[in-house]
């Protein structure tokens, strides 16, 4: 059953977060975007003190495609960004779950950017820690950065069909990754290129009919290896020198290619289900501001359940999570009210 917990065992903490809670590595019970059980990694972190029985489910940001780049199981991955949101959740008095996502830290290949098993593994990382604590009320609220904030989005999507018993009570997703199809067709020759790569590769794991390695052209593909020996940064400097031309056959994605990554990347395609909180730094050097603040808000402003959008100006990709650490924690405070 989704959520159930295979293994827990105690999990040595950041020292930003180790006053502040107790940790649980996980294994536990969730599926694909079949619907087939697989199994994922994650963290449960309970408040030492002023616990109030509520959950919030942290969406990191991206760490990279191979098992080391789990940040449940490396602290290296364990971004600073991302210490300090969750810091802030505990001091709430929040148990945080923090899953590490399909295919990180399991044999599985790791669906990058796939909203829908993003999703899938943030509900059930809540499920598994009710079955861990008891105590734990069904309400929850997911907050979520860059790859986390689009999963963040998912979640509020696919919430009603799969998230029973629980509360989806609002979704803070923080520079999300959205629209695809506007935004893969402008990274060939720009340094983000290693995200790119790392989503043709996310693709092919729900959709083996796309393979990376006739799109990518012969420069890059000798740089392919770096996505099992390296997580994000190592990833990120071995693609940014390439040319278009020298990243993709023709310099540019297939017409059909760039479909599929908007069918399954692109939040906002079907209604939300509780209130979001959108933040944008407008100096986001990974996601363009532009995507959020235009198209993604106008989407997600289509649907009944309202959308408050936060705009940080100057604000950086990672900056904008410290910069927004209490402003999200006071309005997930009211969504739990």
């Amino acid at each position: 059953m989704a959520g159930t917990v295979i293994t827990n065992v105690t999990a040595t903490l950041p020292a930003e977060l180790s006053p502040l809670a107790t940790g649980k590595r996980i294994s536990y019970v969730t599926t694909n975007v079949n619907g087939g059980v697989i199994t994922a990694t994650g963290l449960v972190l309970t408040p030492k003190t002023g616990k109030n029985n509520k959950t919030v489910a942290w969406g990191h940001g991206t760490t990279g495609l191979a098992d080391q780049c789990s940040p449940s199981a490396s602290q290296s991955v364990f971004w600073p960004e991302a210490r300090a949101a969750i810091a802030e959740l505990l001091r709430r008095g929040w148990t945080v779950a923090a899953p590490d996502y399909p295919g990180l830290g399991t044999p599985t290949a790791h669906p990058y950017l796939i909203g829908n098993s993003e999703a899938r593994s943030i509900i059930d990382s809540v499920k598994a820690a009710r079955r861990l604590d008891p105590a734990l009320t069904t309400k929850y609220v997911v907050d979520g950065h860059s790859q986390g904030g689009q999963g963040a989005l998912f979640v509020n999507q696919i919430a009603p069909s799969y998230d029973s018993p629980l509360d989806l009570r609002g979704t803070a997703s923080i520079a999300p990754v959205s629209n695809a199809d506007l935004f893969a067709p402008v990274i060939p020759g720009t340094a983000g290129q290693g995200y790119l790569v790392m989503g043709l590769y996310g693709l092919q794991a729900v959709d083996p009919s796309v393979n990376p390695n006739t799109l990518l052209a012969p420069p890059a593909r000798q740089k392919v290896p770096v996505l099992q020996s390296g997580c994000l940064y190592q990833i990120l400097d071995a693609f940014a020198p390439l040319t278009a031309e020298e990243l993709l056959v023709g310099g540019a994605l297939p017409d059909a290619v760039v479909t599929k990554l908007a069918r399954y990347l692109n939040p906002g395609q079907t209604a939300t289900s509780a209130p979001v909180l959108l933040v944008q730094g407008t100096a986001d050097e990974a996601v363009p501001y532009i995507f959020t603040s235009g198209p993604l808000r106008a989407q997600l402003g289509a649907y009944s359940q309202p959308v408050t959008y936060t705009e940080l100006d100057g604000a950086t990709h990672d900056g904008a999570v410290f910069e927004s650490t209490t402003l999200v924690a006071d309005w997930i405070a009211a969504r739990f009210a």
